[in-house]
């Protein structure tokens, strides 16, 4: 029998976690909330925004803030919205790692890094950004602390000990101390410290590290409290937990995704990446088919009117895990498109637009990506970043279009379109190893009036047509 599915999952999946504040997708109606709905109030600017983190030691030759900003003009022409810093306080020297320590070992929440420059000088980049169109948030690590933080002697009492009466750090974290968040005290100096940046420099909100080993309730307690001095908070928690985005935080990772997008290259023989002295990582076989289970459990799970962080890298994949050619092979293009497109908001990581192959340094000073002269992943990634503002369709939580799949006789090739209003966009990808014909079993998109994104042309798929492995089209209304 011919199939034919249609994704409202739940309240329309597509609806629950895409992003955009976009041209075509003005003002929309808040629908009547109620307990199945986040409460988190979303700003109208996130909708169909771009998040681009900022890896800033390996920004530029010299590290520098000041330096950075020159890049902002580069920026804004690529088509980014969000500015997501990597911390950017000083880091503790006590059981540092490496050269220049981890970023997530802060010694002082309320001062800036001075190998980076002056908190005057990221107050100019920000105010910068801001003038641009561009909104700046900081990677903010609440749950430990570096070693030599003043809090560790200052107030002992605020964080964890073991049987021994010993400070620890979190999993194998040598370079830090994790707090007690039972310690009243603690939380109401943590929130202090981030009212603090909000207030004085001016940034747009926070992507919390590891954000769902911090108790649930401190959040809830905390973001109204954000709220009330930054109207227009965003909130990124780096985590996959559901509950922090009832009330909480904007958006979490999509880390399940991450994951089957690796798992459907390495079944298709595209992943490489090997950690050395280990074996090569195993993954279960996943087909592209395996993308509908995801959305529906996801839609099923989290609030409605959330967002969830689509990426093919970031810093940890990419200094941990492997490059996003290491991970995806001749499918990451693809998975670039898919995570623009399917719902949710797309990251791009510094270098992933040049199609940087490399990893970089995680403890020390690295080379900083070729910038100049722009090339074709510039273009790719300025025309995916246009696709996200210009299309309503594409737009985040419930302002997004309903989501239609498309079934084909093939496992991977995956097919499904968006619409919202006179916004319609018609994605097919193919995630397999080999080139496969493209039939439909049953509807078929209708490409009337539609045009092929990346080419301009008339949108139209030929009988009989042989789609290569790793080939995307996406067509879009005239």
């Amino acid at each position: 029998m011919k199939k034919f599915f249609f994704f409202s999952l739940i309240a329309g999946v597509a609806s629950l976690f895409s992003v955009g504040c976009n041209k075509k997708a003005d003002k929309v109606a808040t629908p009547e909330r109620d307990s199945t709905y986040t409460t988190v109030n979303h700003p109208q600017w996130s909708r169909n925004a771009v998040i681009y983190e900022v890896n800033l030691r390996q920004y530029t030759p010299s590290a520098s803030v000041k330096e950075f900003g020159e890049h902002l003009p580069r920026l804004k022409e690529l088509g980014v919205d969000i500015l997501w810093f990597m911390p950017i306080h000083p880091i503790s020297e006590l059981n540092r790692k490496g050269e220049l320590g981890s970023y997530y070992a802060v010694k002082d929440y309320k001062a800036f890094n001075p190998e980076f420059g002056t908190i005057e000088e990221f107050k100019a980049v920000v105010d910068s950004a801001h003038s641009m169109g561009m909104k700046v948030i900081l990677d903010w690590v609440p749950n430990h602390t570096g070693c030599d933080n003043a809090w560790v002697t200052e107030h002992p009492e605020w964080f964890s000990k073991n049987e021994k009466g010993e400070m620890y750090g979190p999993f194998d974290w040598t370079d830090v101390y994790e707090l007690n968040y039972d310690n009243r005290e603690m939380r109401a100096a943590m929130v202090d410290a981030l009212k603090f940046w909000l207030t004085e420099i001016g940034v747009d909100g926070y992507r919390c590290d590891v954000a769902g080993e911090v108790p649930t309730d401190f959040w809830d307690e905390t973001r109204p409290q954000l709220d009330s001095v930054k109207p227009e908070l965003f909130m990124l928690a780096e985590a996959s937990k559901p509950e922090l985005q009832k009330h909480a935080f904007n958006m979490g990772y999509n880390w399940p995704m991450k994951d089957l997008f690796s798992e459907i290259a390495a079944t298709s023989g595209q992943y490489t990446f090997k950690k050395e002295g280990e074996p090569m990582r195993t993954f279960p076989q996943k087909y592209a088919i395996a993308i509908d289970s995801l959305l529906a459990s996801q839609a099923q799970e989290y609030p409605k009117d959330s967002y969830l962080m689509n990426m093919i890298t970031n810093h940890d994949l990419n200094s941990w895990e492997g490059t996003e050619f290491e991970r995806l092979g001749n499918l990451s293009d693809a998975f670039a498109v898919l995570s623009y497109t399917l719902p949710g908001m797309p990251l791009i990581y510094t270098g992933q637009e040049t199609g940087m192959n490399r990893a970089f340094e995680f403890f020390k000073k690295d080379e900083a990506p070729a910038w100049e002269p722009r090339n074709e992943y510039f273009t790719f990634y300025q025309k995916l970043n246009a696709l996200k503002h210009n299309e309503a369709a594409l737009a985040a939580g419930e302002a997004g279009g309903e989501m239609v799949r498309y079934a084909t006789q093939s496992l991977s090739i995956y097919a499904f379109s968006r619409t919202k209003g006179e916004s319609s966009v018609v994605v097919i990808v193919n995630l397999g190893s080999h080139d496969e014909y493209l039939t439909f079993n049953g509807k078929e998109p209708d490409l009337t009036n539609m045009v092929n994104y990346f080419t301009g042309k008339p949108a139209s798929i030929p009988e009989d047509y042989l789609m290569k492995a790793g080939e995307y089209l996406v067509f879009v209304n005239k």
